[in-house]
């Protein structure tokens, strides 16, 4: 049958084939799906809408089924604390409260009455909200900027007032907790008697060390404050969360492998061990939980092995499979037994579902089906040799496409995605902008390379020091790697990443002959420019990926781009965000104007209101259209559909076309 269905797709050049997912439809109706809470029997979640300037909407759905705003347009819940935010909501007893991003201001809503503004001075703030249980207080972080250099604000976790009538432009927070570079995951305990938080300094970065603290909370003041975690090792602790019974849980990788653990009445206990897999993750943004309480004393948590995230339970230290596709977030559990949980499975779009008596509901979708079973690519994992005589991993989707198929001999272009952080990892939920590409003719392959989070400690560790090497030789490893296999055509190889892996792909480009085209979304071409710039969250990140400043300036200047566009391999294309604060507009602009200066191949597109990260849908849909043509004009091949002519400099007019490919034998079969 599958043979049948090959025969009577169109031969076609990769690259050319009329696909299904247009950029128009990779944003139409969709959403992000985030955030997912309960209050009782009511759900609430977070919707990233592109088509709405990219906000955040607080949506919530009652117990009746009802789903609604919470948040009409054009409040955007989000927080910009470390700029990645998080930790912008949260719902308790019938009562919210968010922040806005626009002006940082802080609201509340009790019952069905307005919001009311609680928080809103000028310079400071607000993430990773908790209700104090028996007052009207809120406990929460402040990021302080009144008076600080721009790189260098304040942290500190504070009491907000919550009464009628407090002064919201004088509302700044009772400080609770002072001292430490950074705060976070304050958790008072169920009866308000104690409070828990994290804390670390500088130059380490939440997923390098971490300290888990635990104190008396009498009257808004804490005393008798112990240092749970973090003070006798390096660990990285993360999630900290009370238990209904009052007992203190956290997630920490102290055996080289994230997992939950326990205050009990002797000191720290172990509650789950998985030798190969991680129960937590790195703490990018606030308010990520890794697990939840059961009623009957188990524990729901998300579990990351091999690449790939699922639902399980943890009694008595044993781990067992919920029995869920791949999931996002950790389930939710409502008062009847019944389990919420964001879907991430590979071949559909991501939803939230609600599974009662083995049944699944859906009650939200990211948006509309895109196409057909027959035009969907799912992720293969493959795990290939790396140059330190270790393993590599990654994610491959072989071009597919329901009316075409390769010529005979080809094999398709690659395009190798690099994602960001550098300390993040690849996901194989459903993704458009994946589909866009394969079901036009292209592999694609994702690359968890030395760095990534997922596959424990020592492997995330191997990128320390080894920024803009052990990645690039990941990433080069996988295309060779491909070839070798006879799935791709190594020289039509692109590559394309955003922040951190932006940085890669410029660093790919000028240090190996292996890419012919460069995508970097938001990168990094100056690593001496990005120390100077950046801020206050990632501004001694580079200590470990790279070296501590001065002594290691030599390295920064050998392993920036900039420098070595000499040794420039192939064309690139820069996107930036005019509003981006994490990797400024400089970072692409010295790059461009470097590159335009040397005649070397370059295309340069800024976009005004977007910072680190796309979130408008037409910025969205021309990146796409423009991405295309530039891969189109460098692989010598016509791309149907494109809505926007890219203007490389630098590039003659007429590119080398492909060499023709020679009919090859049908295989005997098998």
């Amino acid at each position: 049958m599958k043979k049948e269905a090959q025969l009577s797709k169109t031969a076609q050049p990769c690259g050319t084939w009329l696909s299904p997912v247009t950029p128009a439809a990779v944003t139409a109706g969709t959403v992000g799906l985030g955030g997912l809470s309960a209050d009782g029997d009511t759900l609430y979640w977070l919707e990233a809408r592109p088509q709405e300037a990219g906000r955040n909407a607080l949506v919530r759905r009652r117990a009746d089924g009802t789903i609604e705003d919470v948040t009409p347009p054009p409040v955007n819940v989000a927080s910009r604390v470390h700029e990645y935010g998080g930790g912008a909501y949260t719902a308790d007893k019938n009562r919210i409260v968010y922040t806005e991003k626009k002006d940082c201001s802080v609201w509340l809503i009790e019952g069905d009455e307005a919001p009311r503004k609680i928080a809103n001075v000028k310079d400071c703030r607000y993430a990773d909200f908790r209700f104090v249980p028996g007052t009207d207080k809120i406990v929460c972080v402040r990021e302080d900027h009144r008076d600080r250099k721009p790189t260098d604000p304040e942290a500190a976790i504070v009491l907000l007032d919550t009464a009628k009538g407090t002064d919201a432009e004088k509302n700044d927070g009772a400080v609770v907790v002072k001292g430490g570079d950074f705060l976070s995951s304050p958790r008072p305990s169920p009866d308000g008697k104690k409070l828990a938080w994290l804390t670390w300094q500088h130059p380490d970065m939440p997923w390098d060390a971490t300290q888990l603290h635990v104190a008396d909370f009498v009257g808004g003041k804490v005393t008798n404050t112990k240092t749970i975690a973090g003070d006798k090792q390096r660990e990285a602790v993360v999630s900290p969360e009370w238990s209904p019974e009052g007992t203190l849980h956290f997630c920490t990788d102290r055996t080289d492998w994230w997992n939950i653990y326990k205050l009990g009445a002797k000191g720290v206990e172990t509650v789950s061990s998985v030798p190969d897999g991680e129960i937590g993750g790195p703490q990018w943004v606030f308010g990520g939980g890794y697990y939840a309480f059961n009623p009957d004393g188990s524990i729901m948590a998300e579990l990351s092995k091999n690449g790939q995230q699922s639902a399980v339970t943890v009694k008595d230290g044993k781990v067992t499979d919920l029995g869920l596709p791949p999931v996002g977030d950790c389930p939710v559990r409502l008062p009847d037994g019944s389990l919420t949980y964001v879907s991430t499975a590979p071949d559909t779009r991501q939803s939230i579902q609600l599974r009662k008596d083995g049944k699944d509901t859906l009650i939200k979708t990211s948006g509309p089906a895109l196409m057909g079973v027959e035009n969907i690519s799912k992720p293969e994992e493959i795990t290939f040799p790396t140059a330190d005589g270790g393993d590599a991993h990654a994610f491959y989707y072989p071009p597919v496409n329901g009316s075409f198929k390769p010529q005979d001999g080809e094999k398709p272009p690659v395009i190798v995605m690099i994602h960001g952080g550098p300390t993040s990892a690849a996901a194989t939920g459903f993704s458009p902008a994946k589909q866009f590409w394969t079901t036009r003719g292209f592999a694609v392959v994702d690359v968890n390379y030395r760095g990534s989070t997922g596959y424990g400690r020592e492997y995330r560790e191997k990128l320390n020091g080894n920024w803009g090497l052990a990645d690039v030789e990941d990433c080069i490893a996988a295309v060779k790697y491909l070839a070798a296999e006879g799935k791709i055509d190594p020289d039509r190889a692109a590559i394309r990443g955003g922040s951190a892996g932006g940085f890669t792909v410029l660093a790919a480009l000028t240090t190996s002959d292996v890419f012919k085209a460069g995508a970097s979304h938001y990168g990094v071409g100056d690593l001496m420019l990005l120390a100077q710039e950046t801020h206050k969250f990632e501004s001694r990140y580079l200590d470990r990926l790279i070296g501590p400043l001065p002594e290691a300036e030599q390295v920064y200047k050998d392993r920036s781009p900039i420098n070595h566009l000499d040794k420039m391999s192939g064309a690139a294309i820069f996107f930036q965000g005019l509003d981006d604060k994490v990797v400024p507009p400089s970072q692409a602009k010295t790059m461009v104007d470097a590159m335009r200066d040397k005649g070397l191949p370059v295309a340069h597109y800024e976009f005004e209101g977007e910072a680190h990260g796309f979130r408008k849908a037409e910025t969205q849909q021309r990146v796409l259209d423009l991405e295309l043509g530039f891969y189109a004009k460098l692989f010598g091949f016509t791309a149907p559909g494109l809505t926007e002519t890219v203007e490389i400099s630098g590039l003659d007019e007429k590119p080398a076309q492909p060499k023709a490919v020679p009919p090859k034998k049908a295989a005997p079969p098998r």
